[in-house]
């Protein structure tokens, strides 16, 4: 079950983020780097507040 819902929830993310680079202004080359590393970012914060607790 778990599985699902972290496909369903990669599936919903990844096209919302896909429409969002349609409509930001810029080359979505660069918002889609920025958009990593804040994902890349977000992932770490998670996983180190998890270890700690």
């Amino acid at each position: 079950m778990q599985y699902q819902t972290t496909a369903g929830w990669s599936l919903i993310t990844s096209g919302l983020t896909t429409l969002l680079l349609k409509v930001l202004p810029g080359n979505s080359l660069w918002w889609g780097i920025a958009f990593l590393i804040i994902g890349g970012g977000i992932l770490f914060v998670r996983k180190s507040d998890s270890v700690q607790s």
